[in-house]
């Protein structure tokens, strides 16, 4: 829970430019637009501890390891990544395995998983997941709307809400992994999926890039994000590292590494390197059938180095719970 300058704590974590409640430009600068903070900084009067805070640390005590799949840059894989990390995961049927999409403006988990279209249907212990497989229940602001192509058209607060109401209200039950797929970006999304996770005890973040500058920038802003709200780094993927024909084997760099790609990144940072995946055309064809490119292509070179990825991912939430992880 975020805390003013002086006074009790915010509704939610104030922007980094936040002028500060005692200023007389708090709730009306620049940076007060769309802050959920706005309309009390500017009345003056501080609201307490969001009881959501609670209610989501009591629902989620049946979920083991929450983990979020982050991406600085839009178009690097990560809503690809996470569907696969559940797929992959989920192969191991005695777990059973989560994916809560909160990209609010962008969901396309439904796509890639294969329920698009799909309705959630509510009973009397919340809402129900939508499940690809008995052991893969999947929740996306994709199954609210009336069609694909609706745009979602709103503002911070309303978009916290519903990722309010997805953490308390949906009826998960008893979940090894919940993979939290967001928008790109550090924005209000973000700031309130760690807000309502971090008393509930998130494992952290797994960050995916591309292998490029113009990518790698934006991630060092979404690896200094961790540190600034204290969400452990599990590691940083490169995506789309490398392309490998599949008539003469020759390897091509698509995105080329201009300063030493992902992997210097990460040592440069002190954060852990998961591995690098190649590209497959044939991954797009899987995403849009709503297929598990694991499945069907299993001795791919990009199947491997998701298999690889997966298992550290695994061995770190271990590490963090081994008592939990024993029992099951």
């Amino acid at each position: 829970m975020a805390t003013a300058a002086s006074g009790p704590p915010l509704l939610d974590a104030p922007p980094h430019e936040c002028p500060g409640v005692g200023s007389d430009q708090a709730g009306q600068a620049d940076a007060c637009q769309g802050c959920p903070n706005r309309a009390v900084c500017a009345s003056g009067r501080l609201a307490g501890p969001d009881p959501a805070v609670e209610e989501i640390k009591e629902k989620m005590k049946t979920v083991k390891h929450k983990l979020l799949v982050l991406s600085g840059k839009g178009g690097v894989g990560k809503s690809t990544f996470s569907a696969h990390l559940a797929h992959g995961l989920a192969e191991e049927e005695t777990k059973q395995v989560a994916v809560l999409d909160i990209d609010i403006c962008g969901p396309s988990i439904p796509k890639i998983l294969g329920i698009e279209g799909e309705q959630v249907h509510r009973s009397g212990s919340g809402w129900s997941p939508v499940y690809v497989e008995e052991n893969l229940g999947v929740m996306s602001v994709g199954f609210l709307l009336s069609s694909p192509d609706d745009a979602v058209i709103w503002r911070g607060p309303k978009k916290n809400g519903m990722i309010k109401q997805f953490l308390r209200d949906v009826d998960w039950g008893d979940v090894d992994y919940l993979i939290v797929d967001t928008p790109p970006g550090t924005s209000d999304e973000h700031l309130s999926v760690v807000q309502y996770l971090d008393a509930a005890g998130v494992d952290g973040a797994v960050i995916i890039t591309t292998p490029q500058e113009v990518a790698l920038q934006d991630v060092r802003k979404e690896i200094n994000f961790c540190h600034k709200v204290k969400l452990p780094i599990v590691g940083v993927v490169e995506n789309m590292s490398s392309f490998v024909c599949p008539k003469c084997k020759k390897e091509s760099q698509i995105f080329p590494p201009t300063t030493g790609g992902a992997e210097a990144m990460c040592r440069s940072f002190n954060v852990p390197f998961l591995g690098k995946v190649p590209l497959d055309p044939l991954i797009g064809k899987s995403c849009d059938e709503g297929h598990s490119f694991l499945a069907e292509a299993p001795n791919s070179p990009v199947t491997i180095s998701y298999r690889n990825i997966i298992r550290k991912i695994q061995d770190y939430c271990c590490q963090r719970h081994p008592r939990e992880d024993s029992n099951t």
